[in-house]
């Protein structure tokens, strides 16, 4: 990659989703909760001011909440998941090279627009998001990947760049790095800051000065490419085509607990039915199927949990086939007299779809299999997930999770369609 990469970063993700829709809203403090409404995972800015923290469950925050008027929602995944699509949509308008790096931030190819004004350029990619999906984002601009985040991030945080900060070829960015903790840089974990910090490491600028050598020593290849990615010499290149998953986890807490095995069963094939989905749109099979439960360590009640690995006799992508096995690893774990609050599924061992090795003791009719999962595909995907399901997922399914303040799929759900009075 040469030339400059900006990262597009949406503000405050699930709030500002939140607001897209309640433009009332705008300036009144939001957080949004994780399943089953416990604990905060999305903040806005009036929020974070109100001393709100990241990771704290609802009822601690209670009387913050009710003081300041706090609006409180449950995630709701549909909505940002939609919203993040026409995100990226728009952006692909300005570059025919983004590399979509998580639901709420983007990596863009600029190396092509050396002629153009890239700030004013990025002005407009910032109000065209801004009117095209309701989205508010940040732009940084740099060398390298590594550097864009550290321009992202000032961009975000200091208003006197007004969401837009470009160091692309700046000589010296030192004043950048050295306003930026070692371990806020991209890469640097928990543990290497630990050790940079014991080193009297403590910003970005200190790291790119130490010995090559004793980084590659301490920190791998790794944490040499993204010394050199601050020092402004690239290394990590954009990836158009995300490369697929190892593996895939399908699981979630109770909106209560449940001492119920067709509770747990039918919570088992569905996740099994989530993962399987999700495992297709990447054209693998598995050849490994994992089920686990447990109960609430948090409780004073009996403790238990467990987990079977299931290894599968021919590689599948069939839900209905999985569903099957999964139903075999309840049967083998599952214990009478337990109140569980988690379960979930991990398919592993992934092959490609198109070069697995067949059994010739294989009985199934692989093909009629393979055309009824297409089928409950093809129909999930024109009438909306869930349209048609297993039968082994329940219908009321009393177990799942607690969302009691999640706002409406204004996006795709013709039911819940805003109405303009």
């Amino acid at each position: 990659m040469k030339g400059p990469v900006a990262l597009v970063d949406c503000n405050n993700f699930y709030a500002s989703c939140e607001r897209v829709f309640n433009p009332n809203m705008e300036g009144v403090p939001i957080i949004v909760l994780s399943n089953n409404d416990g604990m905060i995972v999305a903040r806005s800015n009036e929020a974070k001011a109100l001393g709100i923290k990241m990771g704290e469950p609802l009822f601690k925050v209670a009387d913050i909440v009710r003081k300041h008027s706090v609006k409180v929602f449950s995630s709701n995944y549909t909505l940002y998941g939609d919203l993040s699509h026409r995100v990226m949509m728009t952006l692909e308008q300005f570059s025919p090279n983004v590399e979509i790096y998580s639901i709420d931030e983007a990596f863009i190819d600029l190396s092509g627009f050396k002629y153009k004004d890239l700030d004013a350029y990025s002005r407009e990619i910032l109000a065209t998001v801004k009117k095209w999906t309701g989205m508010p984002v940040s732009i940084g601009i740099a060398d390298t990947k590594t550097l864009a985040k550290i321009a992202n991030h000032r961009a975000k945080k200091d208003v006197r760049h007004k969401g837009v900060l470009n160091i692309a070829g700046v000589a010296d960015v030192n004043e950048y790095l050295r306003e930026t903790e070692v371990g806020d840089v991209w890469g640097v974990g928990r543990q290497y800051t630990k050790l940079l910090n014991a080193r009297q490491i403590y910003d970005a600028y200190q790291l790119t000065q130490q010995n090559d050598k004793w980084i590659k020593k301490n920190m791998t290849v790794m944490g040499l490419r993204t010394v050199y990615e601050l020092r402004g010499i690239p290394c990590v290149e954009l990836e158009y085509m995300r490369p697929a998953k190892k593996s895939i986890v399908s699981s979630r807490s109770f909106g209560r607990t449940t001492a119920s095995r067709k509770d747990i069963q039918e919570s088992v094939a569905f996740f099994t039915t989530v993962a399987s989905e999700k495992m297709r749109r990447q054209n693998s099979k598995a050849t490994v199927l994992m089920v686990f439960l447990r109960t609430n360590p948090f409780k004073t009640t009996p403790q238990y949990h467990n987990g079977v690995q299931v290894r599968l006799p021919v590689p599948t992508d069939s839900t209905s086939e999985m569903i099957s096995y999964a139903m075999k690893g309840v049967e083998q774990i599952f214990r009478e007299g337990y109140q569980y609050h988690k379960v979930g599924v991990m398919l592993t061992g992934f092959v490609p779809k198109n070069h697995t090795q067949m059994s010739m003791f294989d009985n199934i009719d692989r093909a009629r299999q393979d055309a009824v999962t297409k089928t409950v595909d093809r129909i999930n995907m024109e009438l909306g997930a869930g349209s048609i399901h297993y039968a082994a997922t329940g219908v009321k399914r009393e177990w799942k999770t607690k969302a009691e303040r999640k706002s409406p799929r204004y996006t795709t759900n013709w039911k819940e369609l805003p109405s303009v009075g």
